[in-house]
């Protein structure tokens, strides 16, 4: 994807001003909005420095450098990619998404996404349901996440589907490998989020102007106090809730590299090289459940984990606590 760039030498007039009000002046074509937004992407740099803070004053000598990435096309290409699916009528479709995989088109990730396997498995007929960038996408889980999704491939279906999210009224299963052993041993997170104050990158639980959100956790296996394999189930569906609320309680994700700190001090060759050759955040979505929108039947489905989470498992199964 090509990108344009705006090179600025700081004087002593622009000295002392917000980076955000000095891009917007210098970048007459980009929108003060759009230059704050690209700020906390990361898209600007002061001496070689990443600043995400548009409220970041300059001085005297600084080098800014902006980058703008060119805008993604409104209309996604189809993309020959293969599809997991379980479930397929002539309303909906329930697939398995792989890890990696990213769900719809954006910035550094323009094409190649499930969006794009979606409008060449079912056809021009996609196209628009729910939004001309987002075709068929109800909901959405993270690229490194793996599992499953439901997708609607009707205006109608779209809509009934919205709905029972909106209601709350989903069945959404989590499969979660965390650093730790909680206690209790289930339990539920309740905490507002919203964006962090200090890292505009992720979210958190946050005191005010945040979205409600619920998270239920139930640990199926401790492999002693290193880690524990947890079951999660979502009353709610926020950004990053599950990475969110576990790393609130105390209980970051194993190979979360936004949320978490790292592989813990006192793990196991074996556990380490694990968790390097992972390479994603510990989390599968391995149930959904909702009610048909023109059928009105329940539908459940459940997958298991994919291969790399099941071996990352094993490895935590062979850890004996030290005596």
């Amino acid at each position: 994807m090509l990108e344009n760039t705006v090179s600025i030498l700081v004087d002593s007039d622009l000295a002392g001003q917000r980076l955000d009000r000095l891009l917007s002046g210098c970048a007459t074509d980009l929108s003060r909005t759009r230059v704050k937004s690209l700020i906390e992407s990361g898209s600007v740099t002061v001496d070689s420095k990443t600043i995400e803070d548009p409220n970041y004053r300059v001085s005297q000598g600084n080098s800014i450098l902006l980058t703008v990435p060119e805008p993604i096309e409104d209309q996604p290409e189809a993309q020959d990619i293969a599809l997991d699916i379980l479930h397929e009528d002539e309303h909906l479709l329930v697939l398995n998404k792989p890890p990696g995989l990213v769900v719809h088109p954006g910035a550094g990730n323009p094409d190649k996404t499930l969006v794009n396997a979606l409008l060449a498995h079912c056809g021009e007929s996609l196209r628009g349901i729910g939004g001309v960038k987002r075709p068929g996408i109800v909901h959405r889980i993270d690229k490194d996440t793996s599992g499953l999704m439901v997708v609607a491939k009707t205006d109608s279906a779209h809509h009934g589907l919205s709905s029972q999210f909106s209601a709350h009224s989903i069945e959404r299963r989590y499969d979660a490998l965390i650093w730790g052993a909680p206690s209790p041993l289930s339990g539920t997170v309740s905490g507002p989020i919203g964006r962090s104050s200090k890292n505009r990158k992720k979210m958190a639980v946050v005191n005010s102007g945040g979205k409600a959100a619920t998270t239920h956790y139930r640990v199926l296996y401790s492999f002693g106090m290193l880690a524990s394999h947890v079951s999660c189930e979502l009353e709610t569906g926020r950004t990053h809730q599950i990475r969110v609320h576990m790393t609130h309680l105390g209980h970051s994700l194993i190979g979360d590299q936004l949320y978490g700190r790292g592989t813990k001090r006192g793990v196991p060759d074996n556990i380490r090289t694990a968790i390097a050759k992972f390479n994603r955040q510990a989390l599968h979505a391995a149930t959904i459940g909702f009610r048909h929108p023109a059928s009105n039947e329940d539908l459940r489905f459940e997958v298991p984990a994919p291969e790399d989470f099941q071996v990352l498992q094993n490895e935590l199964k062979k850890y004996v606590r030290p005596k």
